[in-house]
């Protein structure tokens, strides 16, 4: 057992061991960091991102593709409307004309109901020659409308009852032949000399009863009368009355 060193005695130096031999160092060498195989998983916040941003361009494509289905159907639609608006505007134009055509024979019957038309003579007739006639009586109140082929010269004149009871006389009283003084008095409404073809509408007996239509040939001829009147009165007196 040791005892401590007494007061004012020198310390006991302690031995001197041999220094060791210094070893020079060398670091360790420095390997290449390894290769990371693995990523860290984003944080959430930048899941919730994405799929926001996924979820949104999938509503856009979707929308958009409602709209495209949406115009399509549209635009056949307004096809189908565009057809039956033509087809309604057809329709229109024919009911349009049939509604014209309509009133257009309401109005003819309505002309027909206030001046009736009657075909009054229209029977072929002979004429021997120069000495014969043919005669027929203009009623009054209407328009006669003379119209008359014959299959050769012809004469035709409308006379009233005095200018033909003078042409009468005329033939009694050898003036000349049927043929000339039936057409030869004077102030006749009308005259035709030597014709095949007569066409005329005539007014003065519309409020006129004095008139009377003679045909006359200077040989055998065939006359093919279209005689037709239409009542049509005049407010006052016509021609020779």
């Amino acid at each position: 057992m040791e005892t401590p060193q007494a007061a004012g005695e020198p310390a006991e130096q302690p031995p001197s061991y041999p220094t060791p031999p210094l070893v020079p160092y060398s670091p360790p060498a420095v390997s290449p960091p390894p290769l990371q195989t693995w990523q860290p998983a984003p944080p959430r916040r930048s899941r919730l991102w994405y799929a926001s941003l996924l979820l949104a361009v999938i509503v856009t494509l979707g929308g958009l593709g409602l709209l495209y289905q949406d115009d399509i159907s549209w635009q056949q639609q307004s096809g189908d409307l565009s057809r039956q608006n033509a087809s309604l505007r057809d329709q229109l134009r024919i009911t349009q004309s049939d509604y014209r055509t309509a009133q257009q024979t309401i109005q003819d019957l309505k002309t027909q109901a206030l001046h009736p038309n009657v075909g009054i003579w229209n029977v072929q007739q002979h004429i021997d020659g120069p000495d014969f006639y043919l005669a027929g009586g203009v009623p009054d109140t209407f328009t006669y409308h003379l119209h008359a082929t014959s299959s050769g010269p012809m004469s035709v004149s409308i006379l009233t009852f005095e200018q033909f009871a003078a042409s009468v006389d005329c033939v009694h009283q050898g003036t000349g032949n049927t043929n000339y003084c039936m057409h030869h008095q004077p102030k006749i409404a009308n005259t035709w000399l030597n014709v095949t073809k007569v066409d005329y509408d005539f007014h003065l007996a519309e409020g006129c009863a004095n008139y009377m239509v003679v045909f006359t040939a200077g040989g055998a001829v065939t006359v093919s009368p279209n005689v037709s009147v239409t009542y049509n009165p005049a407010p006052t007196f016509t021609g020779d009355c």
